[in-house]
Formats: structure tokens, C-alpha cells, sequence
């Protein structure tokens, strides 16, 4: 997709301990004296820790730990997450970027990363890459408070590894990174999973073939990467040689498919396998209502379960079904038999998950193939019907408008969930 131009500058602009930064920012402390840590302690101490501030992370504790996992002699402060703040944080800090550099040579790659091209504003502003760089890194602070790091490279893909090795550790917080320098300083960099999009099933296949880092993919031959990746290979060749063809302007143009919708959760207690019916079902019909969102049919499901013992391996399994469907009756049954199938019925569950694989446009589904499925039966367009006016009364009025009265039972979670943003605290 695209191809190389040598001539391009980019930016990668990584927002610093964005959860932990926001809330300090509004607490009106300092990140890197504040030991702060974003996670709901209402969930005990295995609550996940989604952000720590800088100055936890000077003491050794990692991110996305468990509570009980810092150590007890490190007193620290506790904050519930506020996700629909780090979204409104993330939109000024959008707005401010843009009052330096045009939408269209921004990406926005999460809500605490951007990708730029710089090229026409290094005249513009009359500046190196590293000067633009400070100058948007102080419009961010003075604006929000909040500080970043920026990776500079001549490729997406060097200001990203600039980003992710370099700028973190520089007392600047900015590195920078040309094909040249990628040799000298990150060829031989070590664990490959450092590496953006290189995770721990990637390094462990290479490893087989004696490539540790980036330098050893390129003594590889590429028939064995082909043949171990399929067409993966050649992202992955051309990223061992610093190479990126993808521009910001590809990624403006491309227009994905989606194929599959799903929903997971961690369970607010420890759930016997009757119980966990309630929200197994909750979810199937949270689903469906994204199906008629999308105008969406699928005839695949997948359920996963994890148990609240450690120590028992998580269950689950995928079915093809006869036909395409939306219908929350046949995806209800067929999931929860699912369910049945391949639950351990006598260990408690804390995880449960259920996605809808294969989806395709209700319209695409040919004519011949109506007649013989339950998509063209009256029964199912009047559900349908009623699920509409259910998601347009949601819509209207909030998730928690109309609700079954199976999530009034004390198993249920939907209406717990429907207040969460991203599975966490959305106030």
C-alpha cells in the first residue's frame, strides 16, 4: 500500500501516562512526584491497573498489574477511572494540534497517540523536526497540562520505533530515527517484542529461526518467512530493514470491513455456571442490537469462558450456523447451547465472552437463500421490528431506558455495564 518517499517527515506523538497525566492535571499534581494509580478499587486488589503516573514507574511498579502486585512499602494514591474524561482530554489535545498542522496529515491512532506529517510544515514554521516537535509538545502542556513524547522518523514506521525506544528514555522526551540511524541503533535492540507489531507469538516463530532482532530477521531467508507468515512476511521483512511504505494519506483512504462483533467481560464476582446465564445472555442481545445497527447477519459464533481459578485453563469453542441471521432468539439459543457444551459446570466463572464471526450485509444475502432460512420468516421481521424500536428508544433515551427484566435479577450486569465507557467507570 503506497509507496516510500524518502523525502517525508513524520511524528508520533505519545501522550505520557495519559490516565494518570489527566488526572493529575485535574487534581492539580505533579505526574512525575504524584505515585498515582488508575484502577477501580471498588473490585478489591486484583483490580487491573489501566495508568500509573511516571513517578510509580521510577519506582519499579509496571503497568496494567494488579493492585496486589505493588509492593505494600509503596504508599500511592488510588483514582477511579474517568473514561469519558480522557476522551474529552484526548479531544482538546486533537483541537490543539490542529490549530499547528491540517486533519488530513494527522492520524489518530488511539486516544493517547498521533501520528503527523510534518513535511509541509518544516517550511511552514521555518523548523527542524525536532524544533516543530518541542513547539507542539509545549502547546500540549499549556494547553492541557498534560506532557508527551514524540518519536521523529522518515517513515510511520521509524517514528513509531523512535517513539516506543528512543524519545521515552531522552531528556527531551524526542527521539528520532532515519534508515541510517535505525541500524545503528535499533538493529541489535533486544527483546524483539519491543518492536511495534512484533508480539510474543511473532518473536517466538522467529526465534526458531535464530532472528532475536531485527538484524537477525534479514539473515533469514525470505522463501522461510513466506512460508512461516504467508503474506505477513513482507510487513515484517520490510520493518527488519526500517522500511514503511504506508503513508498517512493510505491510511485516510482505506476503508476496512468489518467482519466480526463481539463482547467480553470481567464478571464483578465470582459466578456459578447457572448464574453466569444472565449476562451470557444480556451480551447476545447487546450484540444483536449492533447487528441491526450495522445491517448485519451472521452465521458464526464463538463463546469464550475463564474461571475464577487461576489454575483451570479457559474454555470455549466456535460453531457455524445452517444459515445467516440477526435473530436474537436463534443467536440466544445457539449460543447458550454453545455455552453448555464447553463450560466446566463445577468451577466458578469470572470471565465470559461471546463474539459474531463472518458478518455480511443483511442485502447481500442472495434471494435463493432467503427462501430457506429463518431471515425471510414473519416471525423474525416482526422481532427484528421490536428490536428496532428498542434501539432507537436506547438511542433516544439512554442504554438504560428499556431493559429486560432478566437484567433486574441480581446476576444481570447490563445495567451496571450500559453506564461503563470502554468497561470502565464512563463518568
Amino acid at each position: 500500500m503506497g509507496s516510500a518517499d524518502t523525502d517525508r517527515m513524520y511524528m508520533c506523538i505519545d501522550l505520557k501516562s495519559f490516565y494518570a497525566s489527566v488526572e493529575c492535571a485535574d487534581l492539580g499534581l505533579d505526574p512525575f512526584t504524584t505515585p498515582l494509580v488508575v484502577a477501580d478499587g471498588s473490585r478489591g486488589k486484583g483490580a487491573i491497573t489501566l495508568a500509573i503516573s511516571p513517578a510509580l514507574k521510577k519506582l519499579g511498579v509496571k503497568n496494567r498489574s494488579r493492585l496486589f502486585e505493588i509492593p505494600p512499602h509503596i504508599e500511592y494514591l488510588t483514582v477511579k477511572p474517568h473514561m469519558k474524561r480522557y476522551m474529552q482530554a484526548s479531544a482538546e489535545i486533537y483541537g490543539t494540534l490542529l490549530k499547528y498542522v491540517a486533519p488530513e496529515d494527522v492520524h489518530v491512532y488511539s486516544i493517547d497517540e498521533y501520528f503527523i506529517d510534518i513535511t509541509p510544515y518544516l517550511l511552514l514554521y521555518k523548523k527542524t523536526p525536532r524544533e516543530l516537535a518541542q513547539m507542539l509538545l509545549d502547546a500540549v502542556l499549556e494547553a492541557t497540562k498534560i506532557y508527551a513524547t514524540v518519536g521523529i522518523g522518515t517513515n510511520l514506521f521509524l517514528a513509531k520505533i523512535a517513539l516506543d525506544i528512543l524519545a521515552k528514555h531522552a531528556p527531551d522526551f524526542i527521539g528520532y530515527l532515519d534508515e541510517s540511524l535505525f541500524k545503528d541503533k535499533i538493529w541489535y535492540h533486544q527483546p524483539l517484542t519491543d518492536i511495534w507489531q512484533i508480539g510474543k507469538g511473532i518473536a517466538n516463530r522467529l526465534h526458531k529461526y535464530g532472528a532475536y532482532d531485527l538484524h537477525g530477521i534479514t539473515m533469514v531467508p525470505e522463501a522461510k518467512l513466506y512460508k512461516e507468515f504467508g503474506v505477513n512476511a513482507e510487513l515484517i521483512i520490510d520493518h527488519a530493514w526500517g522500511r514503511e511504505p504506508c503513508t498517512i494519506a493510505d491510511i485516510h483512504a482505506y476503508r476496512p470491513i468489518k467482519h466480526s462483533i463481539s463482547h467480553s467481560q470481567i464478571l464483578l464476582r465470582n459466578y456459578t455456571y447457572e448464574e453466569a446465564y444472565v449476562p451470557m445472555r444480556e451480551m447476545v442481545e447487546s450484540l444483536v442490537l449492533e447487528l441491526l445497527q450495522i445491517k448485519g447477519v451472521t452465521n458464526h459464533i464463538h463463546v469464550h469462558i475463564g474461571y475464577a481459578d487461576e489454575m483451570v485453563r479457559s474454555t470455549g469453542g466456535s460453531k457455524k450456523l445452517k444459515q445467516y441471521t440477526d435473530s436474537l432468539q436463534t443467536l440466544t439459543a445457539a449460543v447458550i447451547k454453545l455455552y453448555e457444551k464447553h463450560v466446566h459446570k463445577n468451577e466458578l466463572i469470572r470471565r465470559i465472552g461471546v463474539s459474531f464471526e463472518d458478518l455480511v450485509n443483511r442485502s447481500a444475502i442472495p434471494q435463493e437463500i432467503d427462501l430457506f432460512s429463518s431471515l425471510a420468516t414473519e416471525e423474525e421481521e416482526k422481532e427484528r421490528q421490536v428490536h428496532e424500536a428498542m434501539l432507537s428508544i436506547k438511542e433516544q433515551f439512554g442504554k438504560n431506558a428499556i431493559l429486560r427484566a432478566s437484567s433486574l435479577q441480581e446476576e444481570g450486569t447490563m445495567r451496571f455495564r450500559n453506564t461503563l465507557v470502554g468497561g470502565h467507570n464512563g463518568e
